[in-house]
């Protein structure tokens, strides 16, 4: 069973050694964000900061709550050194078992209610990110609720708000992205606000569901009691009829404009480098915010190996192996590895080849492309194993017939660092597959025979060695 709010969290991954906390005073601009970017550089612990400057200790901050693979095991309710294979297990059979939230009508995101007309945001300790960002990022680790304007869809996501004003947020949320769709489909054409809540510190399959990969129409809620083995509470927004995770410790209810720009960015992206120019983006006007007493206001250092990127590389890596196992293709493990900042997939099939590495290319680009680079293996490789991948991919892969490249227009990833300001406008990219699995046209004498201890010798050798190897102690 998972922790029931963030808090508990917090107290498991304190015990489990994966949580560091500061009480003497830092900066909210760019000090304290600064230790959370080195620690997810360093594969460090997460930081509870609890006497920020301007702010005193009213309210706090967690930086990177689930930023290495031991936190995400403490998040899904497992010890902390529980193996990836392990967790990836984890995820898939919990994401086939969906709970239902519940309802209610009392909640620790309601102890202080703060009405539209007396909404500050500079109230919050908001966090200057990275230098050169174009303001106060207050939605780096959150989950944001939106409803399809004319069905009952509602959605959760992971978007980036920053800080326009005292009542202001804009955004970036991709057109391509389920928020970006419902507001361009449904809002926009009607001249209608869309209403959304930006939540901050819920539990944490609450956020793991909001930053995963599922599908259209699908909903997160569901998922997340899925993950967490337990119906997801939920109680309703001060402003709109959305419903929002009930132990959340603050929630921002937010209007968002059909019609008006503000700028927003630029701003450093998960995948590892600043993105863009300042520019228009969706325009929010604040309307509520309802938070915890003693608030913990949650900051993604967002980047290189961020919470992000572990978050996506389960969920997607799953969606991506149920989606090539709906086409027919002989797939056998896929795994998106955090250092690639969802731009790079392994994927091991049972049968390789040319024709299934160009397959996976298309099926995997055809509604929308956010990965640009993809390492085909066969199956004798783990793909957890990234030594074993590019050792593979090095020696197996040819560097003519094995790269097999799809380009597209108008659905690319504009967070893609090598596109152009062009393409990025346009939408316009490429994906390749690197096929690093031997043809399946050569008969099994011409396949060379690795020089690994489980390929070159014998059971028997095989055997005593690992005896000998174990009596040494290593």
């Amino acid at each position: 069973m998972t922790h029931k709010d963030f808090r508990s969290f917090l107290s498991a991954i304190e015990v489990s050694g994966d949580l560091r906390t500061i009480n003497d005073e830092v900066d909210w601009d760019q000090e304290l964000s600064g230790i959370g970017r080195l620690s997810c550089e360093r594969n460090g612990p997460a930081f509870l900061f609890n006497n920020i400057k301007d702010y005193g200790s009213r309210m706090r901050i967690v930086a990177n709550p689930i930023a290495t693979w031991r936190r995400v095991a403490v998040a899904l309710g497992q010890p902390a050194d529980t193996p990836l294979r392990r967790l990836y297990q984890i995820y898939a059979e919990r994401e086939d078992k969906l709970i239902p939230p519940i309802m209610v009508n009392d909640a620790p995101c309601k102890e202080v209610i703060i009405p539209g007309d007396k909404v500050d945001l500079f109230d919050l300790p908001v966090p200057m990110v990275h230098e050169g960002d174009g303001g106060r990022y207050l939605g780096t680790w959150d989950l944001v609720v939106s409803k399809d304007a004319k069905t009952d869809w509602v959605n959760w996501g992971t978007y980036r708000f920053m800080v326009h004003n005292e009542r202001l947020l804009t955004g970036f949320p991709r057109p391509t992205s389920h928020l970006g769709r419902m507001l361009l489909e449904g809002y926009v054409p009607e001249g209608r606000l869309m209403p959304i809540a930006i939540v901050i510190g819920a539990d944490l399959p609450s956020h793991i569901a909001a930053a995963a990969t599922f599908r259209i129409a699908g909903n997160e809620a569901d998922l997340a009691g899925g993950l967490g083995q337990r119906p997801v509470e939920l109680i309703k927004c001060e402003t709109s009829d959305l419903y929002v995770p009930a132990s959340a410790e603050i929630v921002i209810e937010a209007e968002v404009y059909p019609d008006r720009v503000a700028q927003e960015g630029p701003y450093g992206e998960y995948p590892g480098y600043r993105s863009g120019e300042m520019g228009n983006a969706i325009c929010a006007r604040v309307t509520a915010i309802t938070h915890r007493r003693n608030p913990i206001l949650t900051l993604d250092t967002t980047g290189f190996m961020d919470s992000s990127a572990t978050t996506t590389s389960i969920s997607g890596a799953i969606a991506i192996k149920r989606r090539l196992e709906k086409h027919q293709i002989p797939v056998v493990d896929v795994y998106v590895p955090p250092e690639g900042g969802v731009h790079l997939t392994v994927v091991s099939v049972r049968r390789g080849g040319a024709a299934v590495a160009q397959k996976i290319v298309e099926v995997l680009t055809a509604r929308r492309a956010l990965m640009s680079k993809i390492i085909v293996v066969d199956e004798d490789v783990d793909v957890f194993n990234m030594a074993a991948v590019i050792h593979a991919f090095a020696t197996k892969c040819h560097p003519d017939r094995g790269t097999h490249v799809t380009r597209y227009e108008g659905r690319a990833n504009t967070l893609t660092p090598a596109y152009s300001a062009e393409e990025r406008i346009a939408r316009s990219g490429a994906t390749i597959a690197f096929d690093s699995t031997w043809p399946p046209e050569w008969p099994p004498e011409n396949i060379p025979v690795r020089a690994t201890l489980d390929s070159m010798y014998s059971r028997d050798v095989q055997r005593r060695v690992n005896e000998r190897w174990k009596s040494l102690g290593l």
